[in-house]
């Protein structure tokens, strides 16, 4: 990988420096408080977002801001707009389970540009530039070829504050549980999805997902290969809370399967108006 681009230079210095933060309240006792139904929140998360912005802001002060804890919102200009996630899978990092990630993005004509995403306990750095392809520190990566689900290998996750399509979600769950290979939930959507790009999972499916779980990791998942869509196959994945990534294989294969297992009635209730 050559000399990072400009914009990919200071993602990855604002996103080091959140790794570094989060690291500093290693073996430190939390404060830890719910914002939401089941979604914690910790002081490291404030801190973390905190450094990340500083340096952001310091090298593109008139840039626009989406993050999760300070400066979250629904909509988004043809402004340069960067999407920060501190801690994503905080419930993990709060009981010191592994696998919690630093995300930034930078979109811009409401496109994505720019996306890294760091995995902080095993210091993995996925990143994207449109149109130059993913890479995990520095090496260059892609999807699986995998076509047959009987050997897909699939990521998904548990929504914790929206339980409306629990039931249709479990059968579908069940089904792919005998159709695939296998199913992990790590916790961390944007490592979820790095995982598809780097061909760890051949595809992933969740919903009560926001922007900035998904803002970098899916243009890594396209970057690497792979396609990105909302549950009907367009491109409302960014707000619209529900997101299928693969390879154009099992991309298809998910797809199907929510089609069959979650009617569209039901789906149309997660849809914003």
């Amino acid at each position: 990988m050559n000399e990072p681009l400009p914009d990919l230079k200071i993602a990855l210095e604002a996103a080091r420096k959140g790794v570094k933060t989060i690291k500093e309240f290693k073996n430190k006792k939390l404060n830890t408080r719910e914002k939401g139904h089941h979604d914690l929140v910790t002081d490291a998360d404030f801190a973390t977002e905190a450094a990340v912005l500083k340096i952001i802001r310091n090298h593109f002060p008139e840039d626009e801001i989406l993050a999760e804890e300070t400066e979250a919102h629904e909509k988004l200009t043809d402004a340069r707009t960067w999407i920060v996630d501190p801690i994503d899978g905080t419930t993990n990092f709060a009981h010191d389970f592994p696998v919690y990630c630093v995300s930034v993005a930078l979109w811009e004509g409401k496109q994505p540009k720019v996306g890294v995403v760091i995995e902080v306990n095993r210091n993995e750095e996925f990143t994207a530039v449109a149109g130059e392809g993913a890479f995990l520190n520095g090496e260059k990566i892609s999807v699986s070829d995998t076509s047959s689900p009987r050997d897909a290998f699939l990521g998904t996750g548990f929504p914790y504050n929206d339980l409306s399509l629990v039931e249709p979600y479990l059968n579908l769950f069940r089904h792919l549980m005998d159709e695939a290979q296998g199913i992990r939930r790590p916790g961390a959507a944007t490592f979820d999805l790095c995982c598809v790009a780097s061909g760890r999972f051949d595809g992933f499916f969740e919903y009560s997902l926001q922007p900035w779980d998904v803002a970098a990791a899916s243009l890594i998942v396209r970057e690497a290969g792979g396609l990105v869509s909302d549950w009907e196959g367009g491109d409302d994945w960014l707000f619209g809370e529900r997101l299928i990534a693969g390879n154009p294989s099992i991309h298809k294969m998910l797809k199907e399967r929510i089609d069959q297992f979650i009617p569209e009635p039901q789906r149309r209730a997660l849809i914003k108006k």
